[in-house]
């Protein structure tokens, strides 16, 4: 009986202190030749135990609730030890009531670029930076959850997108190759990893990051009581889109949640009242003019 009560205490203990997310990560490397392949089996394991099995917040997470994401990561270059990537990371969360599951980040990165050794050891150490490659996959670890908080409570995610600006910073001026600073620095680019993370924590986006709460809590996680009503609900939010672009034309976080969220909103309101259609549409395509031929399916039904 004692050993059972044992083996019960440890399940229990397992369940409650489970990690937070399950990333399934791919390494395509068909555009090297002529290299030791095990080499990226042993990257990809490396990755998938560093994302995983590291506690990222003080949260309790059982395995049903961990966030499910996906990270494919294209190889196009290597010289030596330096590693020239691209990388798409994507993750989605369950829609209250339904069997369906909502994209909440679909993010490409083109500058995922590390110096990476087999067997290298992946260690975060919080508030220091250890690897390019470390502080990279810590950003969108906390980035993935982030998002994720955001969906499911009013600014939830502030103190996970506050680490990501942590590492962004630190990144700013940490010792590492020029090629690795790619994507942190401040005035390179207004679509990279440092510009993302400054929009998210920005005060002039707070309304947009309410819309995205309502469109998930209010919107989506309602649908299995009305549609309707949580189609119009959404449908009320979205002019915080315009509001937000027209402010500031290079805003990213718009693009990303774009990104995640262009197919799913023809899908909401292909169904919707005209009324609602023709309003969401000239929305989409006022700030999103280069998906136009996605949003046209709104009005084909």
């Amino acid at each position: 009986m004692r050993k059972i009560l044992l083996i019960i205490a440890l399940i229990l203990v397992s369940w409650v202190s489970a990690q937070e997310i399950n990333c399934t990560v791919t390494i395509n490397s068909d555009l090297i030749e002529g290299t030791n392949k095990q080499v990226y089996e042993t990257l990809k394991a490396g990755i998938e135990e560093y994302m995983n099995q590291n506690r990222w917040t003080n949260m309790t997470y059982a395995d049903n609730e961990k966030i499910e994401c996906s990270m494919l990561i294209v190889v196009k270059k290597v010289e030596g030890e330096m590693y020239t990537c691209e990388m798409t990371l994507q993750s989605r969360r369950p829609v209250y009531g339904t069997t369906y599951m909502t994209p909440i980040l679909n993010f490409k990165d083109g500058a995922f670029n590390f110096a990476y050794k087999e067997f290298d050891r992946l260690d975060w150490q919080q508030n220091q930076f250890t690897t390019n490659l470390t502080a990279m996959l810590a950003y969108y670890c906390y980035l993935i959850i982030g998002h994720d908080q955001d969906s499911f409570q009013r600014l939830g995610g502030t103190p996970y997108f506050l680490q990501c600006e942590q590492i962004a910073d630190v990144c700013q001026t940490a010792s590492m190759d020029g090629h690795e600073q790619t994507g942190w620095l401040a005035f390179e680019s207004n679509r990279n990893r440092y510009a993302l993370i400054h929009n998210l924590v920005d005060d002039a986006f707070k309304k947009y990051r309410n819309f995205y709460y309502e469109y998930h809590r209010l919107g989506l996680d309602e649908m299995s009581n009305n549609v309707a009503n949580a189609r119009g609900r959404i449908a009320e939010g979205m002019p915080v889109l315009k509001e937000a672009y027209r402010s500031r034309p290079a805003t990213y976080v718009i693009n990303t949640f774009l990104d995640a969220k262009a197919d799913e909103l023809v899908d909401i309101f292909s169904k919707g009242t005209d009324k609602e259609k023709k309003a969401v549409y000239e929305i989409l395509t006022d700030i999103d003019p280069t998906r136009v031929n996605t949003y046209d399916r709104m009005n084909e039904n």
